[in-house]
């Protein structure tokens, strides 16, 4: 086993660092954890073993008390994961797929095979591998009689890979791919306890708050700023778009110019406080921007025109990402006018 000194953890996954789940992460909590021990490796902790699997957390449970031990909390496993600089990745904060191997589905792999896959406090085979029973419930929202394993693979390995992502399952589940890792010492009270907070996912008003307002022409992006050029953006209407649980995103449509074509179009942002971050600008022609809501509440359809007709483009939330569609167009050009003189 390995020390893990007494120390502070950052838990979670603070707003503006992405990738983020808002509805299953805290939004980067302190905590003054106490120290504890952790195995270097998955059960049975040797180098160079097939971890454990197929067995539920009460039987893993039983199998760390017959050597001592117990299950791990789940913020002691990140804990042991971030290290004492709370780094996002075991390895360091930047994701890298070679060091774990993530990116792919989770999979059964000897202990000590991927040689960089370790954090700063020495514990190795975090990610990659096995997903890992915690003594810890699903503390987010109605969970039920679900606990949160950690660890483990997932194609999108610079989520997965993270050391603050965790998954729920029922205790009596039995898989493949979930193994655990003992702990020994004092338990840290300390929980992910976290309420989801739903809304209506898109909601607007013809005013502009003038703070957000000032907040977003300063925050405007690069392309943005090259498409509207010289002339002045006039925001004019605002929405509030909730695509997942405690997540809560800003739009601000207007247009620059004073003469056909004018160029318009939508700048996403998250406000955090008085900090607003642009997140994406969806550009939406000649005609002043409509968002409409789809059934997918991560999915908006921003609607607008340029000189080759109408388009609609889909506008996509992804783990507090936006990212934006190609064009879709509908039939027959907008008429064009000659500027006034």
């Amino acid at each position: 086993m390995v020390w893990i000194p007494d120390g502070a953890l950052v838990a979670g996954t603070p707003p503006d660092a992405l990738p983020r789940l808002a509805d299953q992460e805290i939004a980067g909590k302190q905590f003054v954890m106490k120290g504890f021990y952790i195995d270097v490796y998955p059960y049975p902790d040797e180098e160079g073993a097939i971890p454990l699997t197929n067995v539920t957390q009460s039987q893993a449970q039983v199998l760390c008390e017959a050597r001592d031990k117990r299950l791990c909390s789940e913020l002691e496993w990140e804990r042991a994961c971030k290290g004492p600089d709370n780094q996002s990745y075991e390895y360091g904060r930047e994701y890298r797929s070679d060091r774990c191997g993530t990116g792919g589905p989770a999979r059964l792999r000897p202990s000590g095979l991927m040689v960089g896959c370790v954090s700063d406090f020495g514990v190795r085979d975090l990610h990659g591998g096995v997903w890992e029973w915690t003594d810890s419930p699903w503390g987010r929202g109605d969970a039920g009689e679900r606990v949160s394993v950690r660890g483990g693979n997932g194609v999108a390995g610079e989520l997965f890979g993270r050391c603050a992502h965790a998954a729920p399952r029922s205790r009596e589940d039995r898989s493949g791919t979930v193994g655990f890792r003992c702990c020994a010492g004092p338990r840290n009270v300390a929980e992910v306890t976290l309420d989801v907070t739903l809304g209506a996912k898109l909601t607007s008003k013809d005013r502009v708050d003038a703070a957000l307002s000032r907040g977003a022409l300063r925050a405007m992006p690069e392309e943005a700023r090259k498409e509207l050029g010289d002339a002045e953006f006039r925001p004019d209407r605002q929405w509030t778009w909730r695509p997942v649980g405690n997540e809560e995103l800003l739009a601000i449509g207007g247009c620059a110019g004073v003469r056909y074509p004018m160029r318009c179009g939508v700048l996403l942002v998250r406000r955090t406080f008085d900090r607003v971050t642009p997140l994406a600008w969806a550009s939406s022609g000649f005609r002043f921007p409509s968002l409409h809501a789809d059934k997918n509440p991560k999915e908006l359809w921003l609607l607008g025109g340029d000189y080759s007709g109408l388009f609609k483009q889909r506008i996509v939330y992804h783990w507090g990402n936006v990212t934006l569609g190609a064009r879709e167009r509908r039939v027959g050009p907008l008429p064009q006018k000659e500027p006034r003189r």
